[in-house]
């Protein structure tokens, strides 16, 4: 029996389907399978083969991707990796990563792609742990498009910037943001800001699109912007921010000196910025982050959260930080809103 992970290719371009052949069969623990030329071949060939691990267009005929990726994860649950020039479409972006996706790639150079060499290590590297991905923890999250214009009290109501709610995550992890997002009263006087997993690339279209369906007003995270209340600020793991104090005594959002460890770097400015009041949330991942800015949280009387290890996609982040002890409240990811908005109800002092 053979240890190799394996994949199938789907791809209506066969010089695609060649070069990404090429491309994962490069790596020792990688075996290509076999190949689609749509979403439905695509179905009955994981019926057949049984593949660890799907790459997944978006464009393509018969059964486009999006809608192969919510047969696939009703009939026959798999990791799904996609590969798209369509990364400017932030519903395509959006629904993918809402549906459970493992990582949205964008092709460098658009459909025709003769430079997809240039990003093979990442798409390796995204293929082998979406093979580790706790499939079986993936969840679609059902969402209704939010109607600003119903609802301004609540979208707009007044609130003083009280405290800041940190959360931290990254592979597996935009489709948990969602979800807790979707769920999080936006009548608090806080603002959120968020560290997760995904392209550079992807994120200003996919915010565009995430901010149609909560009442938080949700941005893409820049150097300088200043934090206000009702605010969700998303920042890329590869291009992630810090929350300062200007001299007008505003929170704002830094870019982060700490590129190897931003969720940590995250986690203490909010700590150092809103002392008591930083509430640290760590969501499902890959990795071993979290604890060097939970311990900085803890230390000015701040509170720590952590998504249980049995409810998420990659346990690895949040296991680290359970196992040190630096978390006060462990919660299931239907709980967490609750939790911080309790956390937020009941204020330290």
């Amino acid at each position: 029996m053979s240890d190799k992970i394996k994949v199938l290719i789907v791809d209506d371009a066969s010089f695609m389907v060649r070069a990404l052949t090429d491309i994962l069969q490069s790596d020792s623990d990688i075996e290509v399978v076999g190949s689609a030329k749509n979403g439905q071949e695509a179905l009955e060939k994981i019926e057949k083969m049984k593949p660890d691990v799907v790459t997944l267009d978006v464009d393509m005929p018969v059964m486009d991707g999006i809608r192969a990726v919510r047969h696939i994860m009703i009939n026959e649950p798999v990791p799904i990796v996609m590969l798209s020039s369509l990364f400017n479409h932030g519903d395509i972006t959006f629904e993918a990563l809402r549906l459970g996706v493992v990582d949205f790639l964008p092709k460098p150079s658009g459909a025709i792609s003769l430079d997809i060499h240039e990003q093979g290590y990442k798409i390796i590297d995204r293929v082998k742990i979406a093979a580790a991905e706790h499939i079986e923890n993936v969840r679609r999250v059902k969402l209704n498009r939010v109607d600003v214009g119903e609802n301004l009290s609540e979208a707009y109501g007044y609130k003083d910037l009280d405290y800041i709610v940190a959360m931290g995550t990254t592979l597996g992890g935009p489709n948990t943001i969602i979800r807790l997002m979707s769920q999080l009263s936006p009548q608090l006087p806080a603002a959120v800001v968020v560290i997760q997993e995904i392209e550079t690339k992807i994120l200003p279209e996919f915010v565009n699109e995430f901010n149609k369906y909560t009442l938080w007003k949700v941005e893409a995270g820049t150097d300088g912007k200043i934090i206000e209340p009702g605010c969700c600020y998303i920042c890329s793991y590869n291009d992630p921010m810090t929350i300062q104090v200007n001299q007008a005594q505003e929170g704002i959002l830094k870019s982060s000196a700490n590129t190897a460890k931003p969720l940590d770097a995250l986690f203490s400015s909010a700590s150092q910025a809103f002392e008591q009041n930083a509430i640290g949330v760590l969501l499902t991942g890959v990795g071993a982050e979290g604890e060097e800015g939970f311990q900085e949280i803890k230390s000015r009387s701040g509170t720590t959260i952590a998504q249980k290890t049995d409810t998420c996609v990659y346990p690895n982040l949040t296991q680290c930080a359970i196992e040190s002890g630096l978390v006060d409240i462990v919660g299931d990811v239907e709980e967490l809103s609750i939790q911080i908005e309790e956390a937020i109800g009941s204020p330290r002092v």
